[in-house]
Formats: structure tokens, C-alpha cells, sequence
């Protein structure tokens, strides 16, 4: 988890490196006056650390990094609802856009129907004018059958008669022309009563769905609000959060720094005793120690990357598990060098283990609920020395567990 910004990563491995040779005193103090100025080189090229898993945090930073990553999820989230939220909205205005003119085309296509109805009507009475003028001036001539039956009788010639005959039908075929014309006029009226009808239909179903649609668009603007303000809301989360792990991580920067000016005056206890010692045994290391605890590893010795700080370096020691108040082995006879509590380590217990191979052995035992012997107290390979605890930085009950060969950190598992 990174929860500073990328641009103070340079003051971030700074700060984590002086919080390096802070520590360094605690778990990897240097054994050789003529090793001091290697160790300072490799320190500007790289951060040496004693912690490593979440344990290796306060409780502080823990919650605050929790309570930021839950915020930068929480952001995710919030923003994917306000990009869905964008979205269908964008959607449904392009759909507004599209029903809208779906409607004015329908109320266009209503209004043109309802202009040829009026002009269909207007027509369809002129028609009906025309008839009725058409007959009116027929019959005043007399009734169209006796006159031409009168016609046909006062024929002299089959000229006469023909001519006759073809007056009658023509004063017929006039007469059914302007009753077809009047028919013709009213059956065009019909079709336009129709289209009038049709034409309303459709103005009512387009009025009815943007209706509907309107109200889609008031929803779907009040969700995207409401994302909006959740996107704020988890914005302003996010930077109290932040500047909350920030603060965090200067409280532990300033404890590992008080825990600097202790752990070198336990690093020069070391390395005079390294001078001064004689004798201790020589052989074979494999078994040399006992295991600390009954318990199984659940860390080992090696380089990582730091879950909250980020940073690539050495976690010191073996971790193992062993459950709260498990008793803690002496893995070998030797001297209490000093015991005492730190905000880091919690309670810490130094036993010198004296002279193997011509170097000086230490080892340390971190987070324990208490010890039952005291710094310059002799103790025996077997004895209990303290009991499983969850002090300092440390999540649950454990044992962090490390060995020190002319006060470099090795790997335990080598010693077992």
C-alpha cells in the first residue's frame, strides 16, 4: 500500500532510510569498527529495516492506512456509480432529443392532416353547392325525365331523335358527374378524418412516452447527483484519511528515532563484548540453538517490500506463532545483556549467548507479554525466559525472533 503521493517517494526513502540507521541499532548493530563505513555506504544505497509484515507498524498507521485503502475503494466505487450514472444519463438526453423530434414530426404530420381536413371540407361544400346549383337550375328547366320523354315524342326525323336522345344524355351523364364529383369529394373527407385521427394517435403515444421518459430524466438526474456528492464526500474521506496516515507515519518515524539513541548504546555493549571475550565454542552451528517457542514460523527471515511503508527491506528475524502467554525458550545458556520496553518492539529481552566460532552471538526476543529474568541474570539453555505477547507494534500474539553474529542479523533457521 503506497498512501503518499509519487512525488515525495525521494523524501519518503529519506525519511525511511535515517528511520533505518535508527533501528539499525536495535537489530542490525555493527559488530567491527572498520565495517562502520561500509554500513553507512550500503544505508545511502539501500533501507535496512527491521520491519516487515503488518505487525511491524503502530496500531496508529495500521488504522489509518485501513481507514485510506477503505476510502480509495470506497472512491472507486463511488466514481464507477457517477461514470454509469454519466452515462445513461448521457443516454437517455440523446433519447429525449430523438422522442422530441419524434414528436414535433407527429404534431407537424397532425397539424398538415388538420389543414387538408379544413380544405377537404371547404372543398366537400363547394361540392355540394355545385350540386345542389346543378339541380336547382335543371328542374327549373322541368322535371329532366318528362321533358325528355316529351322530347323523344316531338321527334319528326330519327335525326331529330338522335339528337334529342343525345341532349337527355347528356343532361343525364352532367348530372351524374357532379353527384360523382360530390362523392369522389366526400370519400377524400373521410380519409382525412382518418388521417386526423391517425395523426392524434400518434401525437398521444410520442406525448405519452416522453412523459414517461421525463420522469426517467428526473431519476436518472438525481442519481447522478447523488453520485456526485458521494464522489465528494469520499474525495474529502480520502484526504482526512490521508493526511491522518501521514501523521502516523511521522509518530512512528519519531519513535524509531528515540529508539535510535537506545539500541546504540546496546550496539557498543556488543561490540565491546566482542572485543573482549575469549574462548566459547567452536564447531558445527546446525542445532546449535534450541527452538525459542512451540510454535510454527509464520515469518521468516528475509528482504521484502514493507506493506504500508513501501519500501524493499530486511525483515531481521524469524516470526512464529505459538498462541498468547505460549512460554519463550532459552535457545541456549547465556547472560541477560538488558531488557526493556519500546512503542516498536514492545517488550524486548537481549541474551548473550557469548563466544561461537571466535564471534559474538546474541539473540532477541520481541513482543513478549513479560520476561522472568532481568538484565546481568545468568539463564540456563531450557528455562523460560518470558511468555508470548502482543507488545508494541505488533497485531497478535507472536514472537519475533533474531540472531546476532557480532551484531549483524542472520538467519535463525541456520542455527536450529
Amino acid at each position: 500500500m503506497r498512501f503518499f503521493p509519487r512525488t515525495a517517494r525521494p523524501r519518503l526513502v529519506a525519511a525511511l532510510a535515517a528511520a533505518a540507521l535508527a533501528i539499525g541499532a536495535a537489530a542490525v548493530p555493527l559488530a567491527h569498527a572498520d565495517d562502520l563505513k561500509d554500513k553507512q555506504k550500503q544505508v545511502q544505497g539501500q533501507i535496512e529495516s527491521v520491519h516487515d509484515d503488518l505487525d511491524e507498524s503502530s496500531a496508529r498507521l495500521r488504522k489509518a492506512a485501513g481507514q485510506l485503502e477503505a476510502a480509495r475503494a470506497q472512491f472507486a466505487s463511488a466514481k464507477a456509480d457517477l461514470d454509469v450514472a454519466r452515462a445513461k444519463l448521457g443516454a437517455a438526453r440523446t433519447l429525449d432529443r430523438q422522442m422530441q423530434a419524434k414528436l414535433e414530426v407527429a404534431e407537424q404530420r397532425l397539424e398538415a392532416a388538420r389543414a387538408d381536413l379544413r380544405n377537404g371540407r371547404l372543398e366537400t361544400e363547394d361540392q355540394r353547392q355545385q350540386v345542389t346549383d346543378t339541380i336547382v337550375t335543371i328542374y327549373e328547366q322541368g322535371d329532366p325525365q318528362l321533358l325528355a320523354f316529351a322530347s323523344l315524342l316531338g321527334s319528326r326525323t330519327p335525326a331529330d331523335l338522335m339528337r334529342r336522345m343525345e341532349a337527355r344524355d347528356a343532361l343525364v351523364s352532367r348530372e351524374s358527374r357532379v353527384y360523382n364529383d360530390l362523392r369522389a369529394a366526400e370519400v377524400l373527407l373521410e380519409v382525412r378524418e382518418d388521417q386526423v385521427k391517425a395523426a392524434k394517435k400518434q401525437v398521444a403515444v410520442q406525448r405519452k412516452q416522453a412523459a414517461a421518459h421525463l420522469v426517467t430524466m428526473k431519476s436518472l438526474h438525481e442519481r447522478t447527483q447523488k453520485a456526485r456528492a458521494a464522489v465528494r464526500t469520499v474525495v474529502q474521506t480520502r484526504r482526512s484519511a490521508r493526511q491522518a496516515a501521514v501523521r502516523a507515519k511521522k509518530a512512528d518515524m519519531a519513535a524509531l528515532a528515540r529508539l535510535k539513541k537506545r539500541e546504540e548504546q546496546i550496539r557498543q555493549q556488543i561490540l565491546e563484548a566482542a572485543r573482549k571475550a575469549r574462548g566459547g565454542y567452536r564447531g558445527a552451528t546446525g542445532g546449535f540453538l534450541d527452538r525459542p517457542v512451540n510454535g510454527s514460523i509464520t515469518s521468516p527471515y528475509g528482504y521484502r517490500v514493507h506493506p504500508i511503508y513501501n519500501y524493499y527491506g530486511l525483515h531481521d528475524g524469524t516470526d512464529f506463532g505459538g498462541g498468547c502467554g505460549a512460554p519463550l525458550k532459552a535457545v541456549a545458556s547465556g547472560t541477560v545483556m538488558t531488557r526493556y520496553y519500546s512503542s516498536v518492539w514492545g517488550n524486548r529481552l537481549y541474551l548473550n549467548l557469548g563466544q561461537v566460532n571466535g564471534k559474538n552471538l546474541t539473540v532477541i526476543y520481541n513482543h513478549a507479554s513479560s520476561y522472568r529474568f532481568g538484565s546481568g541474570q545468568a539463564v540456563k539453555r531450557g528455562e523460560t525466559v518470558g511468555y508470548v505477547g502482543s507488545t508494541g507494534w505488533s497485531t497478535g500474539c507472536h514472537l519475533h525472533f533474531t540472531v546476532l553474529v557480532n551484531g549483524r542479523p542472520v538467519d535463525p533457521a541456520n542455527w536450529f
